[in-house]
């Protein structure tokens, strides 16, 4: 039984490695191909190939686990979907927002945040503020 994984802290993923993973979170671990089905529900052009060596490169990053068992190598991200979005928010903060998190949300709220959106952030705060 080999299931190959990296020690040490994954890498930060690329916009395209983003995609991978999103469809792997989405999906749960996958092979190459169930992988190359899905992408091309959103974007047909991309080819097998492509996201064979996407997923190669990013196992080798440390931002995907691999199961070698069977003959078709079978993927699967290596940090929860919250744990890694947690992460990139916090070095975001960090570096474009001078360590405020209250700067990130005003930012985003400026143009970046539906009606609908906001009322559910309102409700939010007026959840937590109870």
């Amino acid at each position: 039984m080999t299931i190959a994984t990296q020690s040490t802290k994954p890498a930060k993923p690329t916009p395209a490695e983003l995609e991978m993973l999103r469809l792997l979170w989405q999906s749960g671990a996958a092979t190459a191909r169930q992988v190359h089905e899905a992408a091309q529900l959103g974007r047909p052009e991309i080819q097998y190939a492509t996201v064979l060596r996407l997923l190669q490169v990013m196992h080798a990053k440390g931002l995907l686990n691999r199961d070698e068992r069977q003959r078709a190598h079978v993927y699967a991200p290596a940090q929860a979907q919250d744990t890694l979005q947690t992460s990139l928010i916090k070095d975001l903060i960090q570096k474009a927002f001078s360590g405020s998190g209250k700067a990130l949300v005003l930012a985003a709220l400026r143009g970046h945040v539906s009606k609908k959106e906001r009322q559910e952030i309102q409700a939010l705060l007026d959840e937590s503020a109870d």
